[in-house]
């Protein structure tokens, strides 16, 4: 819980926008929000809420926002820990939300009138585009074990808490991971410099590791370890890796200088 996601506009030179998802206690309980915030000269001048009352716990609360190809935010939401809640569609909890930059919603969402985009998730850690395919991936939480990434359709059911890596009633998980690796951030390469171009990379936190998931094969291996607990990646314009290690997070034994953002620039 607290500040868990931020992205900037993708105009964000020209309208100094940005976004945050944060927890709040509003004097009785816990919830979620995302606020738009004006930026000018590195000071926040202004900051409106453009979607509130997301359920919040002390985990479980989702929290990755990133804009999609389509302009669209995209709101990762984790179940609260309330599991019942990622079925029902009045709730937005274990969903992912699609809305315009403005907080409205969009014309197009798979459901007439509502922000929710996919639902039957547990706790989202990571979304990521294809750059070929514009498929949107997203890396999840399982409850002991069956993590997952899955690839999220619109209006799709993904099965929790009534399903972990399983495809007999739900959409079925790309790749499943048992024993539980903790899955972050994920990102799919655009370039070939390191020669994992339109292939999965993914964050691992208590695998404490950067894999690499070839698609369409689904194929892994290990790519980086040796840093602890590995929380993001993302791809630079120029095709190398900014990876963003998490050992302060309580559950790691941190060493002298962590966090750390590394940077790749060769396999």
């Amino acid at each position: 819980s607290g500040l868990l996601g931020l992205v900037l506009h993708p105009n964000f030179t020209e309208n100094h926008l940005l976004y945050v998802y944060q927890t709040y206690f509003n004097g009785t309980s816990v919830f979620n929000k995302v606020l738009m915030l004006t930026e000018r000269d590195n000071k926040i001048i202004n900051s409106k809420v453009i979607i509130d009352g997301i359920p919040a716990a002390d985990r479980n609360d989702g929290g990755r926002i990133k804009f999609g190809p389509d302009d669209k935010l995209y709101i990762a939401t984790g179940d609260a820990r309330q599991p019942d809640l990622a079925q029902n569609a009045g709730s937005l909890a274990g969903k992912i939300l699609r809305l315009n930059p403005d907080g409205s919603i969009p014309h197009d969402n798979p459901f007439e009138g509502s922000p929710v985009y996919s639902y039957g998730h547990r706790n989202i850690q990571g979304l990521a585009w294809h750059p070929v395919t514009g498929e949107l991936y997203a890396s999840e939480h399982g409850a002991e074990g069956n993590d997952e990434i899955n690839l999220i359709k619109p209006g799709a059911n993904y099965g929790w808490p009534i399903e972990e890596c399983a495809a007999q009633r739900f959409e079925k998980p790309v790749v499943c991971f048992n024993p539980a690796i903790a899955p972050a951030g994920i990102a799919i390469a655009s370039s070939d410099r390191l020669g994992y171009q339109n292939n999965i990379l993914l964050a691992a936190l208590k695998a404490q590791q950067l894999r690499l998931i070839q698609l369409p094969t689904d194929s892994e291996r290990n790519i980086l370890t040796g840093f602890g607990r590995i929380r993001d990646v993302i791809e630079a314009s120029d095709g190398s890796l900014y990876v963003a290690t998490s050992n302060r997070d309580g559950r790691a034994l941190p060493e002298q200088g962590d966090d750390k953002i590394l940077r790749i620039t060769q396999p």
